[in-house]
């Protein structure tokens, strides 16, 4: 009995092309992860120059399929004043699983201080708070398909003088 290398390759091409598709119709892909909140708005550093801010926005995927998500142009507000705009890293979503991508911004301390907000900031050095607002879009990618989540969270913190 004679059995074609012609066929044999058939067969594999026919077992690789169903395994594909089975595997692909199979994974859960239906819809985009959900954006929960943005949370733990606070100072972890701060110095003559510039006051670091941190943040997490967390996130739930239901899906089988990862993707990437980036922020493009977040922007700060200190007491109603933009004073930064930045952009993340790619963060990897992981697949099936409640997660957490931590943002981070230094703020020159210089663009926190201006004429038309020295009153605000006086009054907060004296009650030792600052209103920080985080405000932009969270893109997501994967395979392709893409989409935003917006941002606008607003938290009052606690400065440590």
């Amino acid at each position: 009995m004679k059995i074609h290398n012609k066929n044999i390759l058939s067969v594999k091409k026919l077992m690789l092309i169903s395994l594909f598709f089975s595997l692909f119709f199979n994974c859960k892909v239906t819809e985009k992860p959900e954006f929960i909140s943005l949370e733990n708005i606070k100072v972890v550093d701060s110095n003559i120059e510039t006051i670091t801010l941190s943040a997490d926005a967390n996130f739930i995927n239901p899906n089988d399929l990862g993707g990437n998500l980036k922020t493009d142009n977040m922007k700060v507000y200190i007491n109603g004043t933009e004073v930064a705009n930045f952009e993340t890293k790619n963060f990897e979503v992981p697949s099936n699983k409640n997660f957490t991508i931590p943002l981070k911004v230094s703020v020159a301390t210089d663009s926190i201080i201006s004429n038309k907000n020295i009153g605000g900031l006086l009054g907060s050095l004296i009650s030792q708070r600052l209103e920080v607002r985080f405000k932009g879009e969270i893109d997501y990618k994967v395979f392709g398909y893409s989409s935003s989540y917006s941002v606008d969270k607003t938290q009052n913190i606690k400065v440590e003088l």
